[in-house]
Parts: structure tokens; C-alpha cells; sequence
């Protein structure tokens, strides 16, 4: 697991309204709470915290420095500009680092499916997260699925096939989809014309049949 990332903190006491004053100096005003913590308001410098939070997404450990004091966070929410998207406040979730969270991490495949490289089939996949439950100590920025596996059309990968190890258990249903190689619409609709080509065949055999039996009588 990647190092803690490191922000510095300073207590605020600006709320409301004003803190468009904080803004204007170059500082965003924070909220740090969780369950065992009651909420507390905090500012950071905005350069640090943007850079913080394209490195940590949401699931990469943070410890904010707060007068000599470390607090290990995640970010939860992050609001921003609707124009000009820049940062406006952020909620950090506080850890206890010995008790289990669970929270939605990213998927990233990796690797390509033989099938889909033979231009066989082409990739179908599931949902872009998964949530599971783990101490934050071990909690992954992402969980990667290799795609190799998948060699023929219909073949898949579910929840169930993933191994994450002891330490993190997945929440979703073991059943549901994740990636598999589907037919291509090409195929499809080639194979939709040979079967009605089969069947006018089969019609046409069984009417010269009747026209053969009613002959014989």
C-alpha cells in the first residue's frame, strides 16, 4: 500500500457566508467528522489540497498535520465551482485505523481479452466500482481485473472469481457481472440470416413433401 499522503491543517473559525474571505487568500475551508468525531472545522492552503486530492481520489489515505497533531482522513465530498470548477470546501471522513470502513473502490482492467483481440467478440463490462469492507489500513486505491482470462465469446468474470486476499471481503452480490466478451452485432445478425435461410429451406422441403404425397395418392 502507497505512503499516506500529507496536508497541512490550521483550525477556522470563519464559517458561514464568510468564508469567501478564506477563498479569496487562497485557502479552502474543510469539515472534518466521523463516528467517533464530532464535526471540526478546519482551512487548507488550496494548491496542496489540489494537488492531495488528484492523488488520493477517494480512497487514498490522507494525514492532516493540525497544530503538531495527526488525524488520518479520506476525502468524502468534494464541492466545487459549477463554471470554473475549482475547489470551494471538502468533507474529510476521520479513520479509526483498527476498525473496518466500507466504501467504494475503482475497478481497472488490465490486459485484453484474447477474444476480443481476435475481433471474436467485443468486452461487455459491469460496474465501474466495488464496495468492500477492510480496515483502512489495507484498503487498495483500486482493484484490478485481468482481462486475459476471457478466450471465447460468453466467456466472464464475476464477483465471485475475484480474490482480493484475507484482509478485504467485497460487499456486491457474488453473481453479479463484472466483464464478459458478448457477440458482436455483426455476428449476430449473420447469424439471425442463416437461420432464416435455414427455416425457408426447411418450408420449402416440407411443402414439396405434401406436393410429393398428394401426387402418390
Amino acid at each position: 500500500m502507497a505512503e499516506n499522503l500529507v496536508l497541512e491543517a490550521k483550525p477556522r473559525t470563519i464559517t458561514g457566508k464568510k468564508v469567501s474571505q478564506l477563498r479569496r487568500a487562497g485557502l479552502v475551508p474543510v469539515v472534518v467528522y466521523g463516528p467517533k468525531v464530532e464535526p471540526e472545522q478546519y482551512q487548507i492552503e488550496y494548491r496542496p489540497l489540489q494537488y492531495a486530492l488528484l492523488e488520493a481520489g477517494g480512497t487514498h489515505l490522507i494525514d492532516l498535520n493540525i497544530e503538531g497533531k495527526t488525524r488520518t482522513v479520506i476525502a468524502r465530498e468534494v464541492q466545487r465551482d459549477i463554471l470554473r470548477g475549482e475547489i470551494q470546501h471538502v468533507d474529510f471522513l476521520a479513520l479509526d485505523l483498527k476498525a473496518k470502513i466500507s466504501i467504494d473502490v475503482p475497478i481497472h482492467f488490465i490486459n485484453e481479452s484474447p477474444a476480443v483481440a481476435a475481433k471474436k467478440g467485443m468486452l461487455i463490462t459491469g460496474p465501474a466500482m466495488l464496495t468492500v469492507s477492510t480496515l483502512p489500513t489495507h484498503l487498495p486505491s483500486q482493484i484490478e481485473i485481468d482481462l486475459s482470462p476471457l478466450l471465447e465469446v460468453g466467456d466472464a468474470i464475476h464477483v465471485r472469481d475475484l480474490n482480493l486476499g484475507d484482509d478485504i471481503s467485497i460487499l456486491n452480490d457474488e453473481d453479479e457481472m463484472l466483464a464478459r466478451v458478448s457477440q458482436t452485432s455483426a455476428a449476430r445478425s449473420s447469424e439471425a440470416e442463416e437461420l432464416e435461410d435455414g427455416s425457408v429451406g426447411e418450408v420449402e422441403i416440407i411443402k414439396k413433401g405434401k406436393a410429393d404425397e398428394e401426387e402418390i395418392d
